[in-house]
């Protein structure tokens, strides 16, 4: 659900190859009012990335003693790594009149449906397993069990897709962009929304006396 704040919560899941990365920074351009929520991560960082940037990196033992605190929105375990969203840190954007987006696997997703059935959830799918095989080799940086392993694990993420709000194939980049776009702009007018925020407005076109309050 939306928070007292008035901020939205979106997630973006896909399987990775899928050029999740990518149009998401894209939607970060185009929207001044949404922020992206790094993630906690049991994982050592790659070259290049930065503490703070792409995830903030911690060690196991506080991971987990952070999931007993009930610090997380969501918390997964992938590849032998812990992966979770921090509360806090979303409320505290929220707080400041931002939309949040989530970049979670499918596991966090579900959980996030279950405590916010209001987040907008969006699935990416790739135009084919031959494709995603590609992307993945063409990025060098994983040995051909570990494409092989992450290929196995697209599958079971790809299987869940149906769960999702709306899904995004990811065949052309500019397309994709603008379906999510469309989406993004689009969100905030559902009804049950728009019950929320226009309440006092709908109050006053509808009084009988033609008067504001």
């Amino acid at each position: 659900m939306s928070s007292e704040a008035g901020g939205e919560l979106y997630v973006i899941a896909a399987p990775s190859g899928a050029g999740k990365t990518s149009l998401i920074g894209s939607l970060l351009e185009q929207f001044p009012d949404l922020a992206f929520s790094v993630s906690d991560t049991t994982r050592p960082p790659r070259a290049g990335e930065v503490d703070g940037e792409a995830y903030h990196f911690i060690d196991a033992d506080t991971f987990r003693r952070r999931i007993g605190e009930g610090r997380f929105l969501e918390h997964a375990q992938v590849f032998g790594n812990y992966y979770g969203t921090d509360r806090e840190r979303v409320e505290a954007l929220w707080a400041e009149g931002k939309d949040v987006l989530l970049d979670i696997d499918v596991q966090g997703a579900a959980q996030v449906r279950e405590s916010h059935p209001e987040a907008c959830q969006v699935f990416i799918l790739p135009p084919s397993l031959a494709v995603l095989k590609q992307r993945l080799t063409g990025r060098g940086t994983d040995r051909p069990e570990v494409i092989e392993r992450r290929l196995g694990e697209a599958r079971s993420e790809m299987s869940a897709c149906m769960e999702f709000d709306f899904i995004v194939v990811n065949d052309d980049f500019d397309r994709a962009r603008d379906d999510l776009t469309g989406i993004l702009r689009a969100w905030p007018l559902r009804r049950r929304r728009q019950q929320q925020v226009q309440a006092e407005r709908l109050a006053d076109l509808l009084r009988e006396d033609g008067e504001t309050a």
